[in-house]
């Protein structure tokens, strides 16, 4: 098996694993939690113990909250409806504001010259992007984000995210968008951010924008 395709079924293969462990021990473990908490609520109301089981289902309605808030994002990072519909800007913002409130993070976009790449270049550099904003929350999370997304001369796209989060150890966990990259033929490079931080340059080529 080619080494190019093997470290990008490794990744894919590690990528399930996250997104099945996420599964397991978030919502999964959070609706099991708020069963038992509507068990216990139906206990109290039998029982004559209307306060307790009014303390018990405003826990069971916070944490059935929370759970349908961790799906929505999930759902959000995997197709995002407003890149389908709306496009890649509105998405990038989209996606900039949703992490940036939920971490409690700056995020500065500056996105518009991707508008004109084609529907697969646009699914696929938002991955990116979105892989790499997560390895920053993970890494972090940072206090402050940027990303940028420029025309070259020879029409291909330069996209970059820089962040004032912990330098990345895990070498292994830059595989798979590194992965991503090659299938577009395009280069990816890593640089310190001033300050602390990383900077993540993505370029791409000008046939690879087009479709």
């Amino acid at each position: 098996m080619d080494d190019a395709l093997e470290r990008l079924i490794s990744a894919e293969q590690d990528e399930r694993r996250r997104l099945a462990l996420f599964l397991h021990d978030g919502p999964v473990q959070h609706l099991s939690g708020i069963a038992l908490m509507i068990d216990a609520a139906l206990h109290s109301m039998e029982t004559g113990n209307i306060d307790d089981a009014r303390s018990v289902l405003s826990t069971a309605l916070d944490r059935q909250r929370e759970t349908i808030r961790d799906l929505r994002n999930l759902s959000f990072g995997l197709e995002p409806v407003v890149l389908r519909d709306q496009g890649f800007g509105p998405a990038i913002h989209e996606l900039a504001l949703q992490l940036g409130t939920d971490y409690k993070f700056r995020v500065d976009v500056e996105v518009e010259a991707a508008e004109d790449l084609g529907q697969s270049a646009q699914v696929a550099l938002y991955t990116i992007v979105r892989e790499l904003l997560d390895q920053s929350v993970r890494r972090g999370p940072p206090s402050r984000v940027r990303i940028e997304i420029g025309r070259q001369p020879d029409g291909g796209i330069e996209a970059s995210i820089a962040d004032d989060a912990e330098p990345e150890r895990r070498r292994r966990s830059m595989e798979s968008i590194e992965e991503r990259v090659k299938q577009l033929h395009g280069s990816i490079r890593f640089e310190p951010s001033p300050g602390k931080g990383t900077r993540v340059i993505v370029t791409l080529p000008p046939y690879a924008t087009r479709r």
